[in-house]
């Protein structure tokens, strides 16, 4: 790890490289994996001028992220702050803040700062450039200006919040490390039933009786079990069989083609 000190050129250079270009980073694998990482590597190679300990800290870095853009630089402050403290002895400690912050901030986060800030602000400015009154525009591009400065601002508030918890709280980084894991597979568990969906139209009869097999015997046995079965089959394909996420999703696609032509697979209805 560097002895060299971040500067405050180097935390705004970061928080902008987020503001700018790495929260518009998307892919299907790690969805803001790719842009996180883009935009901490600057800092993190200050950090880490040895190249062995950079690719391990990028690692981590590039693994799946996704929250809302406005609020994901006070994980990023943080994350630069304990890295700059600890260097590599903190990168699970890190994992475990950004797995388990990312879908909290983002449930603040959409609310707010993505469905109610631009539903209001946006209405004033449109109301006004309908009115003939170029201010409509004007103000519209202010305001999101604004939300740039806002992220510079939460960047610096996460990475004084990090600090903290290294200095004051490095007896317990343990617990605190530990209890964050369990939250981040808290979080993780809850994605399983509520975005990934797998329903059977298959039914099982006997003379007059009719029991679908989905809500009759699998959600009795378990609510979402074919979610669960689903996951942790491509976990296993991953894990054991070392498949990556591309072949994945072509397996899945065409797994979902099979089961729609036999009829073993469907759309649940609404």
């Amino acid at each position: 790890m560097s002895s060299n000190k971040l500067t405050k050129k180097d935390h705004r250079n970061t928080a902008l490289r987020w503001a700018f270009i790495g929260s518009n980073t998307v892919n299907f694998g790690t969805l803001q994996g790719a842009g996180y990482a883009w935009a901490i590597s600057k800092a993190l190679r200050k950090i880490y001028p040895d190249d062995n300990d950079y690719i391990k800290a990028m690692e981590v870095e590039l693994e799946y992220f996704n929250t809302t853009p406005y609020v994901a630089p006070l994980i990023i402050g943080a994350d630069v702050a304990m890295q700059e403290r600890k260097g590599l002895s903190s990168l699970e400690a890190v994992r475990s803040i950004k797995t388990s912050l990312m879908g909290p901030l983002a449930g603040i986060g959409d609310s707010v700062l993505w469905v109610l800030y631009p539903t209001i602000m946006g209405s004033i400015g449109g109301y006004m450039a309908l009115e003939g009154n170029p201010l409509g525009a004007i103000i519209w591009i202010l305001f999101n200006l604004l939300l740039v400065g806002l992220r510079v601002k939460l960047y610096n508030i996460g990475y004084n919040s990090g600090t903290r918890l290294i200095t004051d709280l490095s007896e317990k980084l343990s617990a605190f490390t530990e209890s964050a894991s369990i939250m981040g597979l808290t979080v993780v568990g809850s994605l399983i039933a509520t975005v990934v969906k797998v329903y059977t139209p298959l039914k099982f009869s006997f003379g007059e009786v009719s029991l679908p097999l989905q809500g009759g015997v699998f959600e009795k046995i378990m609510p979402a079990l074919l979610p669960v079965i689903l996951t942790i089959t491509v976990y296993w394909l991953m894990e054991k069989k070392k498949w990556g996420f591309l072949k994945i999703i072509v397996f899945l696609i065409i797994f979902s083609l099979i089961g729609s032509y036999f009829e073993f697979l469907g759309v649940q209805p609404v």
